[in-house]
């Protein structure tokens, strides 16, 4: 029984399952979005979340202990002077997860990932756009130009006589000689 163990081990070694948090980490510190398995989402909040808890501490060891899970300056430089400071009166919950359905392949639950204050920096949607009118149709054929087409009752066909194929590859009708 596992009791008293956190988190999901994802079907992965610890090496293999720390790799991809970092990686989704990065992404979604880069994209701040991002569409990931719902297990997978579920394990990455807490860690994502401390990094942005990090990055409102500022010091130099909590960007040492950021850049373990970043991996790059440039992550770290962003999360500290961009990410952080639009948290600084939110006492966590940074992100949110939201379910989007099943996978069309294998039927994995799929779940977006994001920033809460994402959704306030997205540009408002435009306003719908007023519908054109409709063109005429195109006017028809006239029936003058055209010279009025006498239906006929078509004569059913006769049915032929005999084979219509040739005996051939599958035809049971004559023995074929084996070894020829």
């Amino acid at each position: 029984m596992r009791h008293a163990y956190r988190g999901s081990r994802l079907g992965r070694s610890t090496a293999h399952r720390q790799a991809l948090f970092k990686n989704q980490i990065q992404s979604l510190m880069l994209a701040e979005r991002i569409i990931t398995t719902l297990p997978k989402a579920k394990e990455i909040r807490p860690l994502a979340e401390r990094v942005i808890t990090r990055g409102k501490q500022g010091t130099i060891h909590a960007r040492r202990w950021a850049l373990r899970w970043l991996g790059s300056r440039d992550l770290v430089k962003k999360v500290f002077d961009d990410i952080a400071p639009r948290f600084a009166e939110r006492p966590g919950g940074y992100l949110r997860i939201v379910k989007l359905g099943p996978r069309p392949g294998d039927g994995a639950e799929m779940a977006l990932i994001e920033m809460v204050d994402k959704a306030a920096d997205a540009p408002a949607p435009a306003p719908p756009k007023p519908a054109k009118a409709k063109k005429p149709a195109a006017p028809k054929k006239k029936a003058a130009d055209e010279a009025p087409k006498e239906r006929t009752k078509k004569e059913p066909k006769a049915k032929p006589t005999g084979r219509s194929k040739p005996a051939g590859k599958g035809s049971k009708s004559s023995p074929r000689k084996m070894g020829s």
